[in-house]
């Protein structure tokens, strides 16, 4: 497994070892010590799944301290337009965000440190997205950033994506204070 640098600082891309043959595939898809080598000292306290149709926008999610979270995320099966926005207020890359596409072939993971807010867009039917958490779930400490704020010029590519209200009444980031340093 490689963990490779973004273009925003403790935010990986996470590329695992395949092994393919007649019988199908394994690869190993979280290693303790590979995160330690890039100084990523987290324990996971909660797995997460979610299924999507094509077209369903889930983000940009995030939980303020003390129930922050930082999450591994890959895709099981389809694929999914993965948005990471950094919203650490001291970060040089405050307000910047990294997109990739994670899907069922690549087998690519993302690893997202508490202080981003994460979305994504799922690309095909029947998607089923994977998140391991380094915090609980809290309702109270969650909050959500406008999915398609002008502002973070987020190219979705789409036009009317499927949406929960929540994310319909996301902050424009504007008006956002963060609560991370």
């Amino acid at each position: 497994m490689d963990l490779i640098s973004t273009s925003i600082k403790d935010l990986f891309i996470v590329q695992p070892k395949v092994f393919e043959d007649a019988r199908g595939y394994f690869f190993e898809s979280y290693n303790e010590s590979v995160f330690k080598l890039k100084d990523i000292h987290e324990n996971f306290v909660q797995d997460n799944q979610s299924l999507s149709q094509t077209g369903v926008l889930r983000g940009m999610h995030f939980q303020a301290p003390p129930f922050a979270q930082g999450k591994l995320v890959r895709v099981i099966k389809g694929a999914v337009l993965d948005v990471a926005l950094d919203i650490r207020k001291n970060s040089p890359t405050y307000g910047k965000h990294v997109d990739i596409v994670l899907d069922e072939r690549n087998k690519t993971m993302l690893w997202i440190p508490a202080g981003f807010a994460h979305g994504f867009l799922t690309l095909e039917p029947d998607t089923i997205f994977s998140y391991k958490c380094t915090n609980v779930y809290n309702k109270a400490s969650e909050d959500c950033i406008l999915w398609n704020d002008p502002y973070l010029n987020i190219n979705w590519d789409v036009k009317n994506p499927t949406l929960s209200e929540k994310d319909m009444q996301g902050k424009l980031f504007k008006d956002f204070i963060s609560p991370f340093n």
